[in-house]
């Protein structure tokens, strides 16, 4: 199969810092050799931003979104199956986006992603990511996304979130979006999956690494306990392969700093390949 890495070295506008050394990290640990090994073609690319542009943290993660739909239509153009490795997962926007309409939304996480400006105590852009897949906030911003529409609630599932804040999780609650507890994952995820499949039959994939439990894996400063194994998530990319036809996939919030064991870097890894593999096989 032919594969687009797409590397987008960025955390909060932040080039190569924190969760944004991430990208490159997973393509020195040996990403694309493990792929080609698989039998994959494997083209990869850097995003970057022009180095005297001026860095603020919403208009530089928009940007970044509006270049990752343009790559992303563009490998979808040449047959490729788009793989983002990004440092925040707000490029799912324009990963989305570039995907075109018609996909539903698996989305691996530890935190549910779905504050708007009026709910965030952070201030954290990247906590917004589902919202704004939604259509809840940032709607003139994500106008100015090429081809970005906004995803119903019924066709976006958020699989082993446990780290919620409170006004999100109201948010999430009087929604439509399917949340999956990590406990629940084998019982719970063919009904979500089943439902989705009532609208959509390709999904979009987002791996962010802390839908892993800590104990598993140190994938960055936000990982919490109570999560996913390796095991987890390979059972759910294999429930989402045989409902859907995998388009897109992401791996996101990876930082090396806080992988003192080497664990996360060996974990996303394998994931990207076993998304790939599902992909290549629907």
């Amino acid at each position: 199969m032919d594969l687009q890495l797409l590397a987008v070295p960025y955390d909060s506008g932040n080039y190569r810092a924190r969760m944004g050394a991430g990208p490159e990290a997973l393509l020195d640990a040996g990403l694309e050799r493990s792929l080609e090994e698989q039998g994959h073609r494997v083209h990869s690319v850097v995003a970057e931003l022009p180095g005297d542009s001026w860095r603020a943290e919403i208009q530089t993660g928009f940007e970044l979104m509006r270049i990752v739909s343009k790559a992303v239509r563009e490998a979808r153009e040449s047959g490729r199956l788009p793989i983002v490795l990004a440092g925040n997962c707000n490029t799912a926007v324009g990963t989305i986006a570039g995907l075109g309409d018609g996909v539903g939304v698996a989305w691996f996480d530890a935190h549910g992603d779905f504050n708007t400006p009026e709910t965030t105590t952070s201030g954290f852009l990247d906590g917004t990511a589902v919202a704004i897949i939604t259509g809840r906030c940032w709607k003139q911003l994500a106008l100015t996304i090429p081809g970005f529409k906004p995803i119903p609630d019924e066709r976006v599932c958020i699989v082993g979130a446990r780290d919620i804040d409170v006004l999100e999780g109201r948010l999430l609650a009087e929604s439509n979006v399917d949340v999956i507890e990590p406990n629940r994952i084998r019982p719970d995820l063919p009904r979500a999956l089943n439902s989705i499949g009532r609208h959509v039959d390709t999904m979009y994939v987002h791996l962010d690494l802390d839908v892993l439990d800590a104990q598993v894996a140190s994938a960055n400063h936000f990982a919490v306990s109570g999560g996913l194994t390796v095991e987890d998530v390979d059972y759910a990319l294999a429930e989402i392969a045989r409902e859907f036809r995998i388009a897109g996939v992401t791996l996101s919030a990876y930082d090396p700093a806080a992988d003192t064991d080497g664990a996360a870097a060996k974990a996303a890894i394998h994931l990207i390949c076993a998304a790939a593999g599902f992909a290549g096989a629907t």
